[in-house]
């Protein structure tokens, strides 16, 4: 580790083979806490390059604890966190959106490490059962249309690592691996990141992939589509600029998408939206996000795939998976 460290602090690059290699050494513990809190900070402070990100997913996915669907067709919809706007939980709401719309969503999250309230601690709040049981992951697909993967679980590469990255409490390039690494290899990727130089860096790795995807930065910094202002998404055929008129809606105001300051607020909120008592700023940029998901898909445009997401938000179906997932973790 010190020659690596002292060549990252030179400004000099890794291989993807060298960077895969540090991963696979750090889940074997090679490394101590400081050895590998100094290897993080080398990220803060310099850019990774693509071939740093694919060594370090290859091996994150190599070393991971794989889901087994029965080969259903799965999207995932997941942001890198790290943008420092304390939004709701916006991509999980839009899983059970998607969900209630008929598409089969694997959500890959995890507790917040720079936000108040990541994805892993509103499901707990609500009641829903982490496990790594694949009869449990199973029904819950098959009833719900939707299956909870807390990342630590099928992470055991990261134990050495999580508790590091809590105390430092700030993005690191793990933000970046998250979307990357989900454990049951969604066929469907919607992934939202915090600037553009990793929003082309994700679609490079991308193409060369067999997944339907859609990568999504808003301009003003945003890892998903906030509705204030424009954004980018970079899909397997094309680039191009949304804005919220593109969804017949009008631009948000940053406020009107704050989160909560506190797990509880932020669960209440979370709640509201199912339930219909959402304001109209927090239900559009819900439905706006579920339908680029069910867009990627079912490869449709955006615009067709908002009605799907407001009817399910609407009558109800979204919430009635998030309940019978509730159901199903009491069991």
């Amino acid at each position: 580790m010190k020659a690596i460290l002292n060549r990252l602090i030179n400004h000099e690059t890794i291989s993807k083979e060298e960077a895969r290699n540090v991963l696979v050494n750090i889940s074997g513990g090679a490394y101590n806490t400081s050895q590998i809190a100094a290897f993080l900070t080398v990220y803060m402070m310099r850019s990774i390059t693509v071939e740093e990100l694919e060594g370090f997913r290859d091996a994150l996915l190599e070393l991971c604890i794989a889901v087994d669907l029965n080969g259903t067709e799965v999207i995932d919809l997941c942001g890198t966190g790290g943008d420092g706007k304390d939004t709701f939980n916006i991509s999980t709401l839009a899983s059970f959106v998607t969900a209630g719309a008929g598409v089969p969503v694997a959500k890959h999250g995890n507790y917040g490490v720079s936000s108040k309230c990541g994805s892993s601690n509103v499901m707990e709040f609500l009641g829903i059962r982490f496990s790594s049981d694949m009869d449990f992951l199973r029904r819950s697909l098959d009833e719900t249309n939707i299956c909870v993967l807390h990342a630590p679980l099928f992470h055991p590469a990261m134990k050495n690592v999580g508790p590091i990255r809590k105390e430092l409490a700030v993005k690191t390039f793990f933000n970046m691996l998250g979307p990357m690494v989900n454990p049951a290899f969604p066929k469907n990727q919607m992934v939202g990141v915090f600037n553009l130089e990793l929003a082309r860096m994700y679609g490079y790795l991308y193409q060369n992939t067999d997944k339907n995807y859609t990568i999504l930065h808003t301009l003003d910094g945003y890892d998903e589509l906030s509705l204030t202002g424009p954004a980018k998404a970079i899909r397997n055929q094309s680039e191009e600029m949304l804005s919220p008129s593109d969804f017949g809606l009008a631009p948000l105001q940053q406020d009107a998408i704050k989160g909560g300051n506190s797990i509880e607020e932020s669960a209440a909120i979370f709640m509201n939206v199912l339930q219909g008592k959402g304001t109209e700023a927090q239900n559009n940029v819900v439905c706006a996000n579920a339908a680029l998901a069910i867009a990627t898909t079912r490869q449709i445009a955006p615009q067709q795939a908002l009605g799907m997401a407001r009817e399910s938000l609407e009558s109800g179906k979204a919430l009635h998976a998030l309940k019978k997932l509730r159901d199903i973790s009491a069991d």
